[in-house]
C-alpha cells in the first residue's frame, strides 16, 4: 500500500510481468525509452519503512508528449535512511510494465455565458438598452433609406449590427462593418441577420430565401429562386457558424450547413404568422414565436411557456433565448418584454411613448 506525500492522489500499478534495471536518476518504466526525464514525486509504496521496497514515479518522457501521463511502482534500496529520492544515485528494478496510462482529466464542460441585460430596437433604428447592455449608438433620428428590421450582438457583447430590409448595416462599439447590400437590387427585402459565434462576420436573410454572406460568414445555400408557400421572416446561427436555419411566416424551417431539421410548423394553422426563431444552446433544437405569442418547440427545446392565451397590446415582433437554453424571451411592437423560463426581465419600453414600432432585440451576454 502506498503513502503519499505533499497530497498527491494515490494510483495503484499495474501487475509487473517483467523488469529491467537502470540508473535511479531519472526512472521510466518503459524499457529501451529515454531514462532522463522522470522526476520522482515524494510518494512511498513500502508503508514509510524508506529503505527497501517501493516509491512513486511520475514519467514525464517523450512516450508521453512531455505530459505526467504514467505511474508506477520501482523496487530497491536506498543508502540515505529515510530518504529514498532517485536523485542520490541507488539503482532501482523497474517494473517493465507495472504502470497504466493515466488519462489527463477532461477539461471542465464550458461555462454557458449569463445574459445580464439586452437591447431593443425600432424600426426608425432607435435603440434601448437594458440591465447591463451598454448603449454603444443608434440610427434614431438619422435618415434611413430603408426601415431598419433586425439588431444582432458581437459574441462578446461588445457591440452590436442593425439591418434594414434594403440590406444596408449599420455597426456599433466593437462590431465591425463587413458588407452590405444596401446599394445591389434585392429581389425582396432582407428581413433577418445572424452573426457568426466570433464576431468575425454575418448573414441577411430576404423575405424570398435569397442568403448573403459578410466577413467570415460561409454561404451554405438559401432557398433564394426556390417556391416558398410563406416568405422568409427569420433565421438563427448554429453555435458552430458553420450552418443556420431559416424560418418562414407560415412555419416551415428550412436548414443548411451542419444545422439540423427538427420539426416545423409549416402545414399547421397558426393563429398568427410565425416572426422568429431561436436555438438552444447546443443547437440541437429551436423555438419559433408566433405575432400572437405563440411558441412552439423542436428538437431540445423546451418549451417555457408563451403568452397565446393572453391578449397582447401589440404583436410580438422577435424572441432571443438563454445561452443555456433554460428560458427565453418575446419582445411586442410596443417594446413590451415578456420573460419564460430562466430569462430575466430586465425593464422594457412597453408603455411608453415610441416614434416607431419594435423591431427586434438581442441579449447582450459579455
Amino acid at each position: 500500500m502506498c503513502q503519499e506525500r505533499a497530497g498527491l492522489p494515490l494510483r495503484l500499478p499495474q501487475v509487473a510481468l517483467s523488469s529491467t534495471r537502470g540508473p535511479s536518476v531519472g526512472i521510466d518504466p518503459l524499457p529501451g525509452s529515454d531514462f532522463l526525464n522522470s522526476s520522482w514525486n515524494g510518494a512511498y509504496c513500502d508503508n514509510g519503512a524508506h529503505g527497501t521496497g517501493f516509491f512513486r514515479w511520475d514519467s514525464v518522457t517523450q512516450v508521453t508528449g512531455g505530459d505526467p501521463a504514467y505511474l508506477g511502482c520501482a523496487t530497491g534500496t536506498d543508502s540515505a535512511a529515510g530518504n529514498p529520492d532517485p536523485s542520490n544515485n541507488d539503482n532501482y528494478t523497474i517494473p517493465a510494465v507495472q504502470f497504466a496510462a493515466v488519462a489527463p482529466p477532461a477539461p471542465p464542460p464550458p461555462v454557458p455565458k449569463q445574459v445580464v441585460g439586452y437591447w431593443t430596437v425600432a424600426s426608425d433604428g432607435g435603440v434601448f438598452a437594458f440591465g447591463q447592455a451598454p448603449f454603444y449608438g443608434s440610427m434614431g433620428g438619422r435618415p434611413l433609406n430603408k426601415p431598419i428590421v433586425g439588431i444582432a450582438p458581437t459574441g462578446d457583447g461588445a457591440g452590436y449590427w442593425m439591418d434594414a430590409s434594403d440590406g444596408g448595416v449599420f455597426s456599433f462599439g466593437a462590431a465591425t462593418f463587413y458588407g452590405s447590400m444596401a446599394s445591389t437590387p434585392l429581389h425582396a427585402p432582407v428581413v433577418g441577420m445572424a452573426p457568426t459565434p466570433d464576431g468575425r462576420g454575418y448573414w441577411l436573410v430576404a423575405s424570398d430565401g435569397g442568403m448573403f454572406s459578410f466577413g467570415a460568414a460561409t454561404f451554405y445555400g438559401s432557398m433564394g429562386g426556390r417556391p416558398l408557400d410563406s416568405a422568409i421572416v427569420g433565421m438563427a446561427a448554429t453555435p458552430d457558424g458553420k450552418g443556420y436555419w431559416v424560418v418562414a411566416a407560415d412555419g416551415g424551417a428550412f436548414s443548411f450547413g451542419d444545422a439540423a431539421f427538427f420539426g416545423s410548423m409549416g402545414g399547421q394553422v397558426l393563429s398568427g404568422p410565425i416572426v422568429g426563431i431561436a436555438r438552444t444552446g447546443d443547437g440541437a433544437g429551436y423555438w419559433m414565436d408566433a405575432s400572437d405569442g405563440g411558441v412552439f418547440s423542436f428538437g431540445d427545446a423546451p418549451f417555457y411557456g408563451s403568452t397565446g392565451a393572453t391578449t397582447l397590446d401589440e404583436p410580438m415582433v422577435g424572441t432571443s433565448s438563454t445561452p443555456d437554453g433554460g428560458g427565453y424571451w418575446m419582445v411586442a411592437a410596443d417594446g413590451g418584454m415578456f420573460t419564460f423560463g430562466d430569462a430575466t426581465f430586465y425593464g422594457s419600453m412597453g408603455g411608453q411613448p415610441l416614434d416607431d414600432p419594435m423591431v427586434g432585440m438581442a441579449t447582450y451576454a459579455p
